[in-house]
């Protein structure tokens, strides 16, 4: 994977108030190092299968796609992982995967960093006491295990139970059950439902309560429920997403995005506690796929921006409104896809004045124009 900046302004410029970079731009490149316009290829792909029948095992660099390990949104380079992975699918409406990673390299990011390593290359945020994070570069982990199971249960019904062990520093157990029941005139009720528990392992990653990433005896809850309505192209969906005041959720930002039913692209609710967040999405798509609307708005409601215990990163309260437009090209532009995402953040929580919890946070527009194209 080679990334080539052909013209852009200054994305590593800071504001002149707080310092703060522009936590949308800088991703674009390299977040380790800021000026690097060059030096940006990685071996992204690079492993052995063995297949038989329907199922496969991988060993080597690789992407996958687990809730908590992903590819992410939005940027030009994904997330990518070293392991070995397998997927199992000889059990009729069944699927078994799961694996051991040792090695990620993140989003935004140019080289693979062991599994310890790799938390705290984005934004460290704030101790549950109030004091900087000093978990970058002092975890230890061996690597990742994560087991899945999806299974369909007749026509209406898929159930999803994923569990994921952090060597030395944490675990995740997510269960999710997705419903449809249809109507007449091809009208579907939707349903969905997610519970997510997570659980400190041995100290959370270091000894010292003041460089590990989660907190010892430390436990988190949250549970997500949808839905909605589809017909033909057209969908509309509510979902609400409460993470209980047990403690904060946390799964490191390096790894993937949050599966909740409320996650809306360019913000999470990672490292939160006590935090509701309700949202609503209308969907259309042509019925050949190549064009795709939607249009969500969300309210995410996160404890004060002092109370550090549950609030990681000091994050004020907020609304916020994606505008998103896809388009796949055809014929002799086949392979290209555009895409226009128009994000808006208003701030619904206390800030005390201080423009810290403000610039490149909330009160702000944010206008994506982005071109793929895959041959």
């Amino acid at each position: 994977m080679f990334n080539y900046n052909l013209a852009s302004s200054d994305l590593a410029a800071r504001d002149s108030l707080t310092g703060a970079v522009n936590r949308y731009e800088i991703g674009l490149f390299d977040v380790e190092d800021p000026e690097n316009r060059n030096d940006l290829d990685r071996i992204e792909e690079l492993w052995l299968r063995y297949q038989w029948k329907k199922s496969h095992i991988t060993v080597g660099q690789q992407s996958i796609q687990t809730p908590f390990v992903n590819y992410q949104d939005g940027r030009m380079r994904p997330t990518a992982e070293a392991g070995v992975w397998t997927e199992i699918k000889e059990i009729k409406n069944t699927k078994i995967e799961g694996g051991w990673l040792w090695k990620i390299s993140p989003r935004s990011t140019v080289d693979w960093y062991g599994i310890g390593e790799s938390i705290g290359l984005y934004p460290r945020g704030l101790n549950p006491d109030g004091t900087g994070s000093g978990y970058p570069e002092n975890l230890e982990s061996a690597g990742i295990g994560i087991l899945g199971i999806t299974r369909q249960l007749g026509k209406r019904t898929k159930i999803q139970v994923w569990e994921q062990y952090v060597e030395n520093i944490f675990s995740t157990s997510f269960v999710q059950a997705d419903y449809t029941h249809p109507f007449k005139n091809d009208h579907k009720l939707l349903l969905g439902l997610q519970f997510t528990h997570q659980d400190a392992l041995a100290h959370g990653g270091n000894e010292d309560a003041s460089k590990t990433y989660f907190k010892k005896g430390g436990h988190s809850n949250a549970i997500s429920a949808q839905s909605g309505w589809q017909r033909g192209g057209w969908q509309a969906l509510a979902a609400y997403t409460y993470i209980t005041s047990d403690g904060r959720f946390l799964s490191p930002r390096e790894w993937g995005r949050e599966p909740f039913y409320t996650f809306m692209s360019r913000e999470r609710v990672e490292g939160s506690g006590d935090s509701h967040s309700v949202t609503g999405r209308l969907n259309w798509q042509t019925e050949n796929k190549k064009l795709r609307i939607e249009a969500i708005y969300g309210r995410f409601y996160l404890p004060d921006v002092k109370n550090a215990a549950i609030n990681k990163y000091a994050f004020p309260s907020f609304q916020q409104a994606n505008f998103d437009v896809r388009y796949a090209f055809s014929g002799m532009l086949e392979g290209l896809r555009v895409q226009f995402l128009y994000v808006w953040k208003g701030r619904l929580g206390e800030v005390y004045g201080n423009d810290k919890y403000v610039i490149n946070r909330v009160d702000m527009s944010l206008y994506n124009l982005i071109f793929n194209y895959t041959y």
